[in-house]
């Protein structure tokens, strides 16, 4: 699909952001919308919200926006896709969202192939509600129901939820990009590109995971915050893509 190039980014609206400093909730944002604008797909667009920091995104989008029940993102996206096929359906979610109560339609929605859009946040943290453990926290992180650490013995192991769906049948793309600097952000945006594009051309199921920073959580500058994905963070959740199924591709 040849992209319009236009300017402004008339799908993201001009409003003051509630997001905290540093956070790469509103780097997403622009990312989305600009696609939105390039390859044209705002005005039959529709993004199902999540529950999380995320939850007032209808605020930033001049796009049709539904609010899930918490972690039932990709259930509701399935009925509006299947019910209405002509419209391009994605939702937007955190990890606490897609890999804790929504890990059951996380992977049944994969499983069967729906013609969605996943945009899959992952700061690796409960952001909204305070700080909690979050089933992406990385072993040793401390969070406020992991003081000294996340420790495998009782708290088990990070949730790599997008390994885990990328070999089913029915994802034909699956890639993990790190919101950790310039050509990180170029990155995250051609892969939501190419995630758009499998649902535009009736593929199948795509899904993007995205590092993001959340440096209030994780008591961090946003500097630092960023630096933490790259030397930490991307360690344990290695960037690249994780499926590629189009066009009969391995």
């Amino acid at each position: 699909m040849k992209l319009l190039n236009k300017w402004p980014v008339y799908y993201k609206k001009d409003v003051v952001t509630h997001y905290c400093p540093g956070c790469g909730h509103g780097i997403v944002h622009r990312i989305v919308a600009e696609l939105l604008e390039e390859m044209d797909l705002g005005k039959r667009a529709v993004c199902v919200n999540p529950a999380g920091c995320a939850v007032l995104a209808y605020k930033y989008f001049d796009i049709d926006m539904i609010e899930s029940a918490h972690g039932r993102g990709t259930a509701f996206a399935t009925g509006i896709k299947r019910v209405r096929p002509d419209l391009f359906v994605f939702t937007y979610q955190g990890d606490g969202d897609l890999s804790a109560i929504g890990t059951a339609e996380t992977i049944h929605s994969a499983n069967r192939g729906e013609h969605i859009t996943v945009i899959f946040i992952n700061n690796a943290v409960y952001g909204m509600t305070g700080g909690q453990m979050a089933p992406t926290t990385l072993l040793g992180q401390k969070t406020t129901t992991t003081p000294g650490g996340r420790n495998p013995k009782f708290d088990g192991y990070p949730l790599h939820i997008t390994d885990m769906i990328a070999p089913l049948p029915g994802v034909i793309y699956a890639e993990r990009v790190a919101i950790n600097g310039p050509a990180g952000i170029q990155k995250t945006k051609k892969a939501i590109q190419t995630a758009f594009q499998v649902q535009v051309d009736g593929l199948g199921y795509s899904i993007v995971e995205v590092l993001s920073p959340c440096p209030t959580n994780w008591k961090m500058t946003p500097a630092d915050s960023f630096k933490w994905i790259t030397e930490v963070m991307a360690k344990e959740y290695v960037p690249g893509v994780l499926s590629d199924k189009r066009g009969g591709a391995a």
